[in-house]
């Protein structure tokens, strides 16, 4: 962060301070006292479990400068109206400070965060890039990003979500972007949103919020984002796997841990790319993080290498781990909708080729109306894609049956469909009929916790191959 004394801050968020008005605030901002450190700012926020005011001192004792709250604290500290405005505040502030850092947002369905995690390696071989941990894409996380910027900082990569209308508007504004990259429009969130076309027009507000120099980095191959470019006073540049795209690949493969190759293609030649990450949908995340760069100014030569070399810094995203026994897991338990939960049986159907498969699913969030369907749909894609390597289909809670019902339309296969009411019954269930070669995936909603299936499996393994990190399945 920029230095700022209370005094600024105060004025900025349009709070009322109680410290020294000399002090300043030079380190982090964060909204969790445990990460509170020397000069850092210590945001009170009231959630569910826990209210941040109640640990303002303990901040302030691992070395924050200051709180900011919205009720009186025994420390110094700003209180404002509303600490997540406040934090808005603060960031549009430092971003308006450095006219110098090009800051691109990404947007989409599915693939933000791997996205998100390709291009800022991408961008680091050009300067020093600040880009979210995970998945900071919330009126919460996109502030604390942009609050992590310095006078030093040349590229800010962004990674934007949205739960209604409006939502992204609202997030360009703290942190205007000159590049704008939309991956897909799918059915998360569809429950809140009502459709597709609603989804289009909520991320579409990142390519109305350029600027007619900035630059609106769109998927050629999804109709409703290609649609998007008649919202935009921006340039255009399309990545796909038609002709007609900017950027795009040819000779796409798989090896046998379902890691991708390809040629990458663009208007100054063509590289060989090899992709440390497991899934073919990773492909147009690729092409999509090199569009970016390349807008940024990086030559073919090193895009392809930056791409080769990248890995996933985001946990719980198709981390590919290989016991010793031979049993595969895949965790891909940070999120799920429909999309992501395809890619990733498609992926699991290609890791487990030679072998025996097995699908543990849970719920899938915020469809509304469509989630019975949906859950069917996919559970019966699982049964189709992975056929008859899917050794058993595991659904993980009442939400989560419709997978069953929908494998069971398939009548070819011969699999076993699970029901089980909870991780633990879903742990056990595996523990009686995996064998040395099986891959396992684990996806649900974050909110299901299914990720400790994973951990299970894995407890006692010194050191698991990781093989890789990405997939994505958030918002």
């Amino acid at each position: 962060m920029i230095p700022l004394t209370l005094a600024q801050i105060a004025e900025i968020t349009g709070g009322e301070l109680r410290g020294d008005p000399a002090a300043v605030v030079s380190g982090e901002v964060v909204i969790d006292s445990r990460r509170a450190g020397p000069g850092g700012l210590f945001a009170a926020v009231a959630g569910e479990r826990a209210d941040g005011h109640d640990f303002a001192a303990a901040a302030v004792a691992a070395g924050a400068a200051a709180v900011l709250a919205t009720r009186p604290v025994p420390v110094p500290s700003v209180l404002v109206a509303d600490v997540p405005a406040a934090l808005a505040a603060l960031a549009a502030f430092v971003a308006g400070s450095l006219p110098a850092a090009r800051i691109a947002g990404i947007t989409g369905s599915s693939g933000k965060t791997s996205t998100k995690d390709l291009a800022a390696q991408l961008a680091e071989r050009l300067g020093p890039t600040v880009a979210p941990p995970g998945s900071y894409n919330n009126e919460l996380g996109h502030p604390l990003t942009v609050l992590r910027a310095g006078p030093a900082t040349r590229y800010m990569v962004l990674e934007l979500s949205a739960r209604g209308a409006g939502h992204i508007a609202y997030l360009c504004r703290i942190a205007p972007p000159r590049y704008g990259v939309v991956l897909n429009v799918g059915r998360a969130h569809a429950g809140e949103f009502g459709g597709p076309d609603q989804v289009a027009r909520a991320k579409g507000e990142l390519v109305e919020a350029l600027a007619a120099d900035g630059v609106a980095i769109l998927n050629a191959d999804d109709p409703l984002v290609a649609a998007m470019a008649a919202r935009t006073a921006a340039r255009v540049v399309m990545f796909g796997s038609g002709s007609g795209a900017t950027v795009r690949a040819a000779d796409v493969r798989l090896d046998d841990l379902g890691r991708p190759s390809f040629t990458l293609l663009t208007p100054e030649g063509s590289a060989p790319v090899a992709l440390r990450l497991h899934g073919g949908h990773h492909v147009p995340n690729a092409l999509a993080a090199a569009a970016l760069a390349r807008e940024f100014g990086l030559d073919l030569p090193g895009i392809a290498r930056g791409l080769s070399a990248a890995v996933a810094r985001s946990r719980w995203r198709m981390e590919v781990h290989r016991r010793g026994d031979g049993v595969t897991v895949i965790n891909d338990a940070y999120n799920a909708n429909p999309e992501s939960a395809r890619a990733a049986l498609q992926a699991l159907g290609h890791l487990a080729a030679a072998g025996r498969a097995f699908a543990v699913l849970g719920h899938m969030a915020e469809l509304g109306g469509t989630s019975l369907a949906c859950h069917a749909e996919v559970g019966e894609f699982a049964a189709r894609a992975v056929g008859p390597a899917l050794a058993a289909l595991i659904a993980v809670g009442e939400q989560a049956a419709p997978y069953l019902a929908g494998a069971r339309r398939v009548r070819s296969w011969r699999g076993e469909a699970l029901g089980v009411p909870d991780a633990a019954a879903a742990l056990a269930a595996l523990g009686d009929r995996l064998k040395p070669g099986d891959v396992v995936l684990v996806k649900a909603s974050r909110a299901e916790g299914l990720e400790a299936v994973a951990s299970a499996l894995l407890a006692g393994e010194d050191d698991p191959s990781r093989e890789g990190m990405a997939g994505e399945a958030g918002r």
